[in-house]
């Protein structure tokens, strides 16, 4: 990615000339596409009337599907809408039927959200919850994977990169293990679409959940779930209603044939819209491009950062994503935070309760989270250092 490519993707988003936001694994700037997308197609809601404004607009809602599919190479069958990653998270995994003594394998890297839901299910059934520990390195345990399954393992629950740490995990190796032992496997990717190309074929996951907020640069409120086809039938549903079947009679119903079973009908169509541009607008630029930018611009950051007195990165591993972890000495992360506050810099604070797992075992109670976006410069990078250089000296 060029720099008039950059300053043009700047130019369109007005955000950027606001602020310098390196907050992109909370929530991104839209570009101002998106955000007029979302605006016109409530004003014309309010002025048409919002189930005549739905049925002009059928063909662009039906085109969302399309735009998912090919962002992670799905059928337009396997993807159901719904308004964050852990809706589709929780879709997916609380439709198992699991059993006592079944077992869940995870990463010390997995977020809170899915580790609160191994928690509940094992009160509720008696499951396992076996973790895989990374490696001296920083890097997940490929080994150490094969060896903790067993006979009885029934999932691999994953995050592909986690919330307060910067590594990428290994998924499509993951992926052919879970195959070689006919195990599902579940993808939390809501951190790693849109900044990284996404092929669950490849991948070879069963389930992948999505939000729109982070990397995609959609509307908050936004996600999307994969289940493949071969999958759907062994989930369970957790909700049903008029939209989630084929056909009911009054005495019996039948569930669709496609992944739209694990939807509900009412969403806010505005954001659905701001989701599908908001993929576009990725699709357009190629994920790969954008991939290499963060690369980029990570690498630098981490590199700028180590040479500053008094602040430790913390991200470790072989594989780096856009999420740059650090502390500062004698600082706490929300005193970093604000202070950066002060002068237009956004980053957030990584709480240990996000990672939890992770966190305790390397004796973090937080963290300062840099997460860096296409839109932002090296000289944005620069501004950052020295506001820190000068709050560490």
């Amino acid at each position: 990615m060029d720099q008039h490519e950059i300053l043009q993707h700047r130019a369109a988003t007005k955000g950027a000339a606001e602020t310098i936001h390196f907050n992109n694994a909370g929530s991104s700037l839209p570009p101002d596409i998106v955000l007029d997308t979302v605006i016109d197609y409530l004003r014309e809601e309010a002025l048409k009337g919002g189930y005549e404004t739905e049925a002009r607009h059928t063909q662009q809602l039906e085109q969302v599907y399309a735009s998912i599919a090919r962002l992670i190479n799905a059928g337009t069958d396997e993807v159901a809408i719904v308004e964050n990653a852990s809706t589709a998270w929780h879709l997916a995994f609380n439709g198992i039927d699991f059993k006592k003594d079944d077992e869940v394998i995870t990463s010390e890297m997995e977020y809170v959200t899915n580790l609160i839901g191994f928690l509940n299910i094992q009160k509720l059934h008696g499951i396992r919850i076996k973790v895989v520990p990374n490696d001296a390195e920083g890097n997940f345990d490929l080994v150490a994977l094969e060896q903790a399954i067993s006979p009885r393992t029934r999932l691999l629950a994953i995050t592909h990169i986690p919330s307060t740490a910067g590594n990428i995990l290994p998924v499509a190796e993951i992926g052919r293990i879970a195959r070689s032992h006919g195990i599902l496997y579940l993808l939390d990717a809501c951190q790693s679409a849109g900044q990284l190309p996404l092929d669950v074929e490849a991948i070879g996951c069963d389930m992948l959940s999505v939000t729109g907020r982070k990397y995609l640069r959609a509307p908050r409120g936004t996600g999307f779930l994969y289940v493949r086809k071969e999958v759907q039938d062994r989930l369970k549903l957790l909700f049903l209603d008029g939209h989630s079947i084929a056909w009911v009679g009054e005495n019996d119903f039948k569930v669709r044939d496609n992944a739209r079973r694990f939807e509900l009908y009412e969403k806010n169509r505005a954001l659905v819209l701001g989701l599908g541009t908001a993929i576009d607008y990725a699709l357009d630029i190629g994920l790969d491009k954008i991939a290499r930018r963060i690369q980029q611009l990570a690498t630098q950051l981490r590199t700028k950062l180590k040479g500053i007195n008094g602040v430790t990165v913390n991200d470790h591993g072989q594989h780096l994503s856009g999420i740059v972890t650090f502390s500062v000495e004698g600082i706490t992360a929300a005193a970093v935070k604000a202070a950066l506050a002060e002068k237009k810099i956004n980053v957030s604070v990584g709480n240990a309760v996000s990672t939890l797992v992770y966190m305790n075992r390397h004796h973090l109670t937080s963290v300062v989270r840099s997460s860096v976006h296409y839109y932002n410069t090296e000289e944005e990078l620069d501004s950052l250092c020295a506001a820190l250089a000068a709050m560490a000296s």
